[in-house]
């Protein structure tokens, strides 16, 4: 995937989406002891970077039947939206323990949701069937180029508007989960400021991206992942994703539930943004990995889609 990807997709979002503020807080900087410039995608349409993706993936179809995903919440949400702006329909397969809150949103942008019976290790299988069944067309949450390329355009923005501010972020921090997000990020900031570091963060309990680069090779978890942060419980990186976070990405940070939930604490008492523990995870990682980054961060919020949260 290159720049050029990536500005193609944002051509064709860009009237469907919002361009996501970039926030600052004296408090937050003065508590930490940096300069954070944080890319608040909990405010883009849909609560989540994931419509960004799902629409960079549905506008370059060329009449679906309608659009089916594999979902834990947002990017069902992303694809329903989609599939609004199409007028086609969506079905989502999302895991029984999956948020009921995120269930309902996308109902509410009038998706179907399979959930019965759907487990994280199952949910694959379970969409392949439903494909067979339906002839629509499937919408991978990260593992498509198209999908990364959508992904990739809030790095467009995020550096955009941190020049905006007379500011160099010296390093751009994303929650890992399947990888289509920072694959995309790290794309589109390395093109455009080649020194900025680009890390990956996620749960302790869910480090298969940093396993995976460590070992060369993608390590497979055996089940989802409990923690607090559902948006990256996936089971491994992707096939199309894993190679652009080796060639991009520069590290990968784990951090403890405890840092997310206190992340999640200084987001809402700092700066009043409700942000969903996936959202949290830069943030926690500049609190527990903070003497070791540079002074200049930019945060991605991923997502504000507050809901259930598996227990520990």
């Amino acid at each position: 995937m290159q720049l050029a990807e990536i500005h193609a997709a944002y051509r064709r979002i860009r009237p469907y989406i919002h361009r996501t503020p970039l926030l600052t807080s004296r408090l937050l900087d003065g508590l930490l002891g940096k300069r954070l410039l944080l890319k608040a995608e909990h405010l883009q349409k849909t609560g989540s970077f994931k419509a960004r993706g799902a629409l960079s993936k549905a506008l370059a179809l060329e009449n679906p039947k309608g659009l089916l995903a594999v979902s834990s919440g947002n990017h069902a949400q992303g694809v329903a939206y989609a599939a609004r702006i199409l007028g086609v329909k969506a079905l989502i397969v999302m895991p029984e323990e999956a948020s009921p809150v995120k269930k309902e949103a996308a109902r509410a942008y009038g998706a179907q949701v399979a959930d019965q019976g759907v487990t994280g290790e199952n949910r694959e299988e379970v969409a392949r069937a439903l494909l067979e069944e339906t002839g629509y067309a499937f919408i991978h949450p990260f593992d498509d180029p198209l999908v990364m390329a959508g992904q990739g355009t809030a790095g467009l923005e995020l550096m955009a508007q941190a020049g905006e501010l007379g500011l160099f972020p010296e390093a751009v921090l994303v929650p890992v989960g399947g990888g289509g997000l920072i694959a995309g990020v790290a794309t589109a900031v390395k093109a455009l400021s080649p020194s900025t570091l680009v890390l990956g963060v996620e749960p302790e309990g869910a480090d298969d991206a940093r396993r995976s680069l460590e070992r060369g090779e993608i390590v497979r978890l055996q089940e989802a992942p409990k923690t607090r942060a559902d948006g990256v419980r996936t089971l491994a990186l992707g096939q199309r994703t894993f190679p652009i976070l080796q060639k991009r990405v520069d590290a990968i940070l784990t951090v403890s539930e405890e840092a997310i939930l206190e992340a999640e604490g200084l987001l809402f008492s700092r700066t009043k943004q409700v942000v969903e523990p996936t959202g949290a995870l830069p943030l926690a990682a500049v609190l527990e990995h903070g003497k070791g980054l540079p002074e200049v961060l930019a945060l991605l919020l991923s997502g504000g889609n507050r809901g259930f949260c598996p227990a520990l």
